[in-house]
């Protein structure tokens, strides 16, 4: 027992510093720190499939608040239990924690998708090379629901079992001190998940946006797994997590997604120039028409 209680991960001593007045929350700068790395990953994806790497940034600085008011709002309407009470804040104050990642992605998909369609880039090869990115960012996520002792699953007398202090159990389960890690279950799949996605997309042909479809169907497919062991407050259907069939849908959205994307025929390919107009150069010769590449060159547009 002695050796059990050894391996436990212990419970953070500190939820955050100080600089100055300010009060940092590792909450918030675990989620700034997976933010950019999200952005340098998609950055190099995106170079690598000949992309502007300024339309990356351009996307970010739109997606993002998107994603954390997506985020925020889906929590507020999911879980308006766990809004902080007595205070007009509350619905705001996602330094506490209650960010759901179904209304992060959803919000920030639609915001993306909308700036780089302005761009004139093709918002599908932008999705597959945000995929991978994306999943980073929520791994890093998980690290600060560790520093918030949030998001951990049922009692637990494993090794690897969380501490989390008396103030953060859930109601009626005040008698248990350690608790399954289901944030850094999700962290590890989030990592395995974004490399594999990496691998498919260098050693297999995935039209796009197939990595992002394998994305949310793979995702959702742990959630399913995951909301069976959490144990903090939550919507219910049928007795189970609202959460659970949100990721049932998902999984089968995702497979579904990515299934109509790969049996998608490319457009055909003509048998060979077309005959130029009598009493014109050709347009080759003239300089009439520029290679596209996946930035949309050619469209002045921010």
């Amino acid at each position: 027992m002695a050796l059990s209680v050894a391996l436990h991960i212990p419970s953070p001593p500190i939820n955050g510093f100080y600089i100055g007045p300010l009060f940092v929350h590792f909450y918030g700068l675990m989620y700034v720190v997976g933010i950019t790395l999200a952005i340098i990953i998609a950055r190099r994806r995106w170079r690598a499939v000949g992309g502007d790497v300024s339309l990356v940034t351009d996307v970010a600085v739109w997606a993002v608040p998107a994603g954390i008011i997506g985020g925020r709002i889906y929590f507020d309407i999911t879980t308006p239990f766990d809004i902080t009470p007595h205070a007009w804040y509350g619905p705001f104050a996602v330094w506490d924690g209650g960010l759901g990642i179904w209304g992060g992605v959803l919000g920030g998909a639609a915001v993306g998708i909308w700036r780089v369609h302005r761009a004139g880039a093709d918002w599908r090869l932008m999705a597959d090379a945000v995929a991978p990115a994306l999943l980073v960012a929520q791994a890093i996520g998980r690290i600060g629901n560790y520093f918030n002792q949030e998001l951990f699953g049922k009692p637990s007398t494993l090794p690897w079992a969380v501490q989390i202090s008396p103030a953060f159990r859930p109601h009626g389960y005040q008698a248990f001190s350690t608790f399954q890690p289901s944030f850094l279950y999700e962290a590890i799949f989030d990592l395995a998940l974004a490399a594999a996605l990496v691998w498919l997309g260098h050693h297999r042909h995935i039209r796009p946006p197939g990595l992002f479809a394998l994305y949310v169907a793979g995702y959702s497919a742990y959630r399913i797994f995951e909301e069976t062991i959490r144990i903090d407050s939550s919507a219910h259907f049928l007795g189970l997590r609202l959460n659970f069939f949100v990721a049932l849908v998902g999984t089968v959205a995702g497979l579904t997604w990515f299934f109509f994307t790969q049996r998608r025929k490319p457009a055909p390919e003509p048998a060979g120039p077309a005959p130029e107009p009598a009493g014109q150069e050709p347009a080759a010769a003239s300089g009439a028409t520029e290679p596209q590449s996946a930035t949309g060159v050619g469209h002045d547009q921010p």
